[in-house]
């Protein structure tokens, strides 16, 4: 069987082509499904079907748009309770694919309708695991509480995970190679491997989930030191289960406007330095400067589903490129315009002097803005207060002000924004970003 792996980086997420005698099926498609209809075009391929192993949380599938370009048929889980049109693919079902054979297999624990894909041909065995299975680890118990068509308590899906990894892989052979939907990076797990596969063998060696261990401390491992939940995980959960709309036309909505000014929640995406250099008042600085920076994550984690705002881009040339990246976790929807500035109105960030922040510390309250597990491993700063970004807009007026703040993280990127949400939420406090020059106060 022909295989293709394709990898979002931003969001650590993988999908999947298979193709068979002219046949093929996508697993786990991104939003944007071009991709998918090159790869199909190149295999003289026709798409024939689309599975979804659960209704993800940290990105919008293009499943359904797949289906009404190429009207192949998606496959679920019947216990997903999709709103689209859908074949139920569960434990006991089958899909032929030219030579191969595609079979499901009910694998709850991550969420209560995730799916395991077992792919043979002779002897050759391949799984698509979603997020049950990754390289290193399993998925996270504790993201369908509040989404979702089937509601779990993180304690039932951490018990549901271990009857599933001690009982759904037992009869697959170790040669069998491990797909999973995400790698390391990704918020659906917490130890993930940077390897993009693995072996059923290696993982059984390898990984905790597979050692000798009660029920007990299954659960008390899985359970422990999960990393936060981003605003839009539920909103993403949903959108999955009804069926994004067509990318294109979704971002096509989206106004755009030049030299320009904006009110409300604003998020400006250029680099920091040109940021700090002049801004719109009360800008919140989420930088989209790399392909491989990790804007998506941050913007839905500081921006929630039920707020509205308008993306400041650093040119017209790249106003598509960041309109798809907004669409990858359904944001387009929120999304009012998209602006590039003019010169008038702008207000500067003032820089700070490391070396009289080196010689007094005390005279700053320092804020660390990384998350709660990245704290708990240690301080760079004894003296800081924590206050994670992805609650900093809640939680901003419980900092002192009666000293000059300097807010920082592990290495740069999210400092940025930390800083400016700071600015916007303290009126008459002087914040300022350590950024990089955090590593100089490392051990």
């Amino acid at each position: 069987m022909n295989i293709k792996q394709f990898e979002y980086k931003p969001l650590a997420h993988y999908s999947y082509a298979i193709v068979s005698d002219g046949k093929m099926a996508v697993i786990d498609p991104e939003r944007n499904p071009e991709q998918y209809y090159d790869f199909a075009k190149a295999n003289n391929a026709e798409i024939v079907a689309v599975i979804e192993t659960h209704p993800h949380a940290d990105f919008v599938s293009s499943h359904l748009e797949i289906h009404k370009k190429t009207g192949a048929t998606i496959y679920n889980s019947e216990k997903l309770g999709a709103d689209y049109p859908h074949n139920a693919f569960d434990e006991g079902d089958t899909i032929a694919l030219g030579n191969v054979t595609l079979k499901a297999i009910n694998t709850p624990g991550h969420s209560p309708d995730s799916i395991t894909i077992v792919a043979t041909e002779g002897n050759d065995t391949a799984l698509f695991t979603g997020d049950t299975l990754f390289i290193g680890d399993v998925g996270r118990p504790d993201l369908r509480e509040k989404a979702g068509n089937m509601k779990a308590k993180r304690e039932e899906l951490a018990e549901m995970m271990y009857e599933t990894i001690q009982n759904k892989f037992t009869d697959l052979p170790d040669d069998a190679l491990v797909y999973p939907a995400h790698g390391a990076g990704s918020l659906c797990g917490k130890n993930l491997s940077d390897a993009a596969s693995s072996t059923l063998g290696n993982e059984r060696m390898g990984n905790w989930a597979f050692k000798d261990q009660t029920k007990e401390e299954f659960m008390s491992t899985i359970l422990d030191g999960q990393p936060f939940i981003p605003h839009y995980f539920g909103f993403d959960v949903d959108t999955n289960k009804a069926g994004a709309e067509d990318l294109e036309p979704s971002i096509a909505r989206v106004s755009f406007s030049e030299n320009t000014t904006a009110e409300g929640i604003i998020v400006d995406t250029r680099d920091e330095a040109t940021f700090k250099n002049g801004h719109l008042e009360g800008s919140i600085n989420i930088q989209a400067v790399s392909e491989n920076a990790k804007f998506e994550t941050w913007l839905g984690s500081i921006i929630k589903p039920e707020d509205t705002f308008t993306l400041v881009i650093d040119s017209k040339e790249n106003k598509d490129a960041l309109l798809h990246r907004v669409a990858k976790i359904g944001y387009e929807k929120l999304l009012e315009k998209v602006i590039t500035l003019s010169d008038e109105n702008l207000v500067t960030t003032e820089k700070l002097d490391v070396t009289d922040f080196k010689k007094n510390p005390d005279n700053y309250t320092i804020v660390d803005i990384r998350n709660t597990s990245e704290i708990e491993q240690g301080k760079f700063f004894d003296n800081a207060i924590a206050h994670p970004l992805n609650e900093l807009r809640e939680t901003a007026n419980e900092i002192p002000t009666d000293k000059p703040i300097v807010v920082h993280c592990a290495g740069g990127y999210r400092s940025a924004a930390g800083s400016s949400i700071l600015q916007k939420k303290l009126d008459g406090v002087t914040v300022y970003d350590l950024s990089d020059d955090v590593e100089q106060f490392k051990d």
